[in-house]
């Protein structure tokens, strides 16, 4: 598809166009606006947690995306994203290029069969919330929600772009900074990506088990406890109930 990139034809330097995006961020905050920016940083990779790197790792197994994604990175690395806020099924950003380009990107829902195959697989399996956010769970339940075609994260033709940049390609290269930047989200808020697939994290809890634990541990308590009657003829004296 042909396409036109307003940032070849006008290249600005990565410091220039951060002073301007700083500008533009100050101007936003003064105007009420809630900026929730993606800082610069220069460490090796994009993300850094479990759920950040399957996000990232999941994006680069599509061909759709092989050609578009270098330059995200760059972008993303370079704190060109200056604002990314993760809502139910839609991620709202905006990147500085030449200028300050505004876009959305729609995220369907988790496919209701999908979700009830994902819990029936961790059912039991998991056992806190903190476990799960934290990617400490077996290698078998991160195959399950991690899973290519069958997982937690969108295949391609469940993901539409919108950007206001003049560039007419499928992903321009600031959709791109923000889906990687979903990826950084994710480091520090790894429950944005059930949110984002419109499901709750809470579902793949181990309740049933969690409830097994607690009526155990009644009854062992229940075991503790010694009745009026049993006290008397272990000590040897009789005991008046109170009224």
């Amino acid at each position: 598809m042909s396409w036109n990139n307003d940032d070849d034809y006008q290249y600005v330097p990565v410091a220039e166009r951060r002073e301007r995006a700083l500008k533009m961020m100050r101007k936003l905050r003064a105007e009420g606006e809630d900026i929730q920016p993606i800082e610069p940083f220069e460490y090796r990779g994009i993300a850094k947690s479990f759920w950040g790197k399957a996000w990232c790792r999941h994006l680069e197994k599509f061909s759709d995306y092989e050609s578009r994604l270098p330059r995200g990175r760059t972008y993303v690395r370079n704190g060109s994203v200056c604002h990314l806020a993760l809502e139910p099924e839609i991620a709202k950003a905006m990147v500085s290029g030449s200028e300050m380009y505004r876009l959305s990107i729609h995220i369907e829902p988790l496919d209701p069969a999908k979700w009830d195959a994902i819990k029936n697989n961790c059912k039991g399996k998991i056992g806190s919330l903190i476990e799960l956010l934290q990617g400490k769970v077996s290698d078998e339940i991160m195959e399950v929600v991690t899973d290519r075609d069958n997982g937690l994260f969108p295949h391609p033709d469940e993901i539409r772009f919108n950007c206001d940049c003049p560039d007419w390609a499928d992903m321009c290269k600031h959709v791109a900074a923000a889906m990687y930047g979903i990826g950084v989200r994710l480091d520090t808020a790894p429950e944005l990506l059930f949110k984002l697939r419109g499901v709750d994290h809470e579902e793949l809890i181990a309740v049933d088990t969690a409830i097994d634990e607690l009526t155990t541990g009644k009854r062992s308590r229940r075991r503790r406890t010694l009745d009026t009657e049993s006290i008397g003829s272990v000590f040897g004296v009789d005991l008046e109930e109170e009224e």
